[in-house]
């Protein structure tokens, strides 16, 4: 594809990052058939191409306006355009400088600016968040519709494993929403690292992994964040952390790409290049110790997997978890169309409810074709997108495993 980029933006890094990406489509179209909003609205607007060439547009001068402001805003970065891609573009990337650039060229409307000033200034605060998840709880009937649906009731957590001496010690990203809407996940991941002998280093003062700020227009704020959670793991890098485990895989997919996002920072370069070195996906370490995991003592075994977007497209863990799962003594049952997002996709499913509502409604018809008795996921947001409409239990795929 030609570019021919306009003076603002030409010659800054996030200019000539988008027009490098920009030249490797070749506008084929094979990324359209993967794309959930173009198969729900049969727009090429609203498909990968189409918003190319809106970006484009606007990065060659052309004013953006709300129009193309509204067709970013419906894609849920899932990234199965990038899977399927021939020509290796950068899907997601060009699509956060997208929203960037035209987050300042178009003032959003005062509620939509709320809303989403309101996501970005209480989910990456786990005390917050619980604090106002626990109030939602006690006046559920009288929160706003798209809302009261995510509150969830409360479940009991495991203990966390009893401090031990392992030789071997990962650390471990908590989360700022996962501790308060599934509060049995981080434990039971440390319970299993742990009787496979590996300790966990918590560092509570690490919560929200920037994805957040990244995916509304707000890198920046993104930054900060990420700068902040690499001087908190540092020093346990230092003494020699062997992995940073996210089981969440929506900020694995963040973690992994710390080492991009702050390519430019001469402070921060290197140290977040290791950070990227070191993120793993649980599976990534457990898949080693098969032998030594079992099903846990209640956990039904004929399941469905959900495979996260972040797991399979970003993350290009596909079919990992599954194979791991099969091996424990699960009975994996079909899912047709695994590659399409279920439409939670961070925040979408609060800003784009319907859309969200009608890829969950595929994808939970999807899971259920195999009469399965319980759900699996490797993300929080889908897990509790999920479960707010699924006939059958819908949990981390973590919970459904021990250490034999």
């Amino acid at each position: 594809m030609q570019t021919y980029l306009a003076d603002y933006i030409k010659d800054t890094a996030a200019g000539q990052e988008a027009d490098a990406i920009l030249r490797k489509c070749t506008h084929c179209g094979f990324c359209l058939a993967n794309c959930p909003t173009y198969r729900l609205l049969g727009d090429e607007l609203d498909s990968p191409r189409g918003r190319i060439y809106q970006i484009k547009q606007v990065l060659e001068g052309e004013a953006a306006t709300e129009s193309v402001q509204l067709h970013l805003d419906r894609c849920l970065t899932c990234r199965a355009c990038e899977t399927t891609c021939p020509s290796g573009v950068e899907y997601g990337r060009l699509a956060d400088l997208g929203r960037e650039i035209i987050e300042d060229q178009v003032p959003r409307p005062p509620t939509q600016r709320w809303l989403r000033g309101a996501l970005r200034s209480v989910l990456p605060r786990p005390r917050l968040f619980a604090t106002l998840l626990g109030m939602g709880r006690l006046a559920r009937p009288l929160v706003p519709g798209v809302l009261r649906k995510k509150i969830r009731p409360r479940r009991q957590a495991p203990a966390w494993p009893a401090a031990t001496a392992h030789q071997r010690f990962v650390l471990m990203l908590e989360g700022c929403v996962q501790p308060a809407l599934e509060p049995p996940i981080n434990p039971q991941t440390a319970r299993i690292l742990d009787g496979l002998g590996i300790g966990v280093k918590r560092t509570q003062e690490v919560a929200c992994c920037g994805a957040i700020d990244q995916h509304l227009g707000a890198p920046d704020a993104a930054k900060t964040r990420i700068r902040g959670n690499i001087d908190a793991w540092w020093p346990h890098i230092e003494a020699g952390a062997e992995a940073i485990v996210v089981n969440a895989s929506g900020c694995g997919a963040q973690v992994k790409d710390y080492g991009h996002l702050l390519a430019d920072d001469p402070a921060y370069a290197d140290k977040a290049a290791r950070v990227t070195e070191l993120a793993v996906d649980p599976v990534e370490l457990l898949e080693q110790n098969a032998e030594q995991l079992a099903p846990a003592a209640n956990a039904p075994k004929r399941i469905a997997f959900q495979t996260p977007c972040t797991l399979q497209h970003a993350q290009k863990l596909n079919g990992r978890v599954d194979k791991l799962l099969a091996r424990i003594g699960f009975e994996l049952t079909p899912v047709p169309d695994a590659h399409i997002c279920c439409g939670s996709a961070g925040t979408y499913s609060v800003l784009q409810p319907k859309l969200a509502e009608q890829l969950r409604t595929q994808k939970l018809d999807n899971l259920s074709t195999g009469a399965p008795e319980l759900i699996a996921t490797a993300n929080i947001g889908c897990l509790t997108h999920l479960d707010e409409a699924s006939d059958v239990p819908v949990r981390h795929w973590l919970e459904l495993i021990r250490a034999a």
